[in-house]
């Protein structure tokens, strides 16, 4: 149901944590956002109506949190993209929903990566569901919405069975209100994705790259796909798709 494009990485800490970093394992191929300091921003731009308006800013709290040492921080500013599309801003993550249609998909979260590094994000929600007795429920919309956001940090799932691991990162069958948030092994690995420094920094980059991918590989999981695009700079666009039940 959800889908996410770019790639982050992962991070986890602390002593009493020794056991939760050696557990926290589900980074995103260590793609990160680029940066030069400790704790950083990340922007959330609100594209998002009324009936999602507390979600992104649940999941903006959530993400904030320094629980675990994560350096990651966000803030919810006002949206650079209009209708379906949800067109990337590069340097912050662009969040959006429509009815985009019974195509299967409640969430898609997209990250673009040069290397290693994020330098754009998207997390769209699918109205097409949300307007249906099933998932028009506090519980899946903070969970696909805490989910894709996650993504765009670059945080993979810790789980794809339909387990319920209690954080927004799995893929439990039956979501409740556990699965809306984060959990401590969400927080510890983002403190070891960014646990060193980069040289440069991709965070509130100004310039839009422009290309169209050369090659497209496709990967699909009973309730999961990644789609990864290659481009001639090297670069890769990456999307998970988060399949309804």
């Amino acid at each position: 149901m959800r889908k996410v494009v770019l790639v982050l990485a992962t991070t986890a800490l602390t002593l009493g944590a020794l056991a939760s970093i050696a557990a926290a394992s589900h980074s995103w191929n260590g793609y990160h956002w680029a940066r030069q300091s400790n704790p950083f921003t990340v922007r959330l731009g609100d594209n998002v109506g009324a009936s999602w308006d507390t979600y992104l800013r649940t999941a903006s709290r959530d993400w904030s949190a320094s629980t675990g040492g994560s350096p990651l921080r966000t803030t919810v500013v006002a949206g650079s993209t209009t209708g379906k599309k949800c067109s990337a801003t590069v340097g912050r993550v662009e969040v959006c929903n429509a009815a985009y249609g019974n195509r299967g998909w409640l969430g898609i979260a997209s990250i673009s990566v040069n290397g290693s590094h994020i330098t754009q994000g998207t997390a769209k929600m699918n109205d097409t569901y949300y307007s249906t007795a099933k998932y028009n429920t506090p519980f899946w919309r903070g969970a696909v919405m805490c989910q894709e956001v996650g993504h765009t940090f670059g945080l993979d799932h810790q789980d794809e069975s339909g387990a319920d691991l209690h954080t927004c990162m799995d893929y439990a069958t039956n979501p409740d209100a556990d699965n809306t948030h984060p959990n401590r092994h969400d927080y510890d690995e983002l403190a070891l994705i960014y646990a060193h420094l980069d040289g440069s920094t991709t965070v509130g980059l100004s310039a839009q790259p422009g290309a169209k991918p050369y090659r497209t590989d496709r990967k699909d999981n009973r309730r999961t796909s990644k789609i990864v695009e290659h481009f001639a700079d090297g670069s890769k666009r990456i999307t998970f798709i988060y399949w309804a039940l």
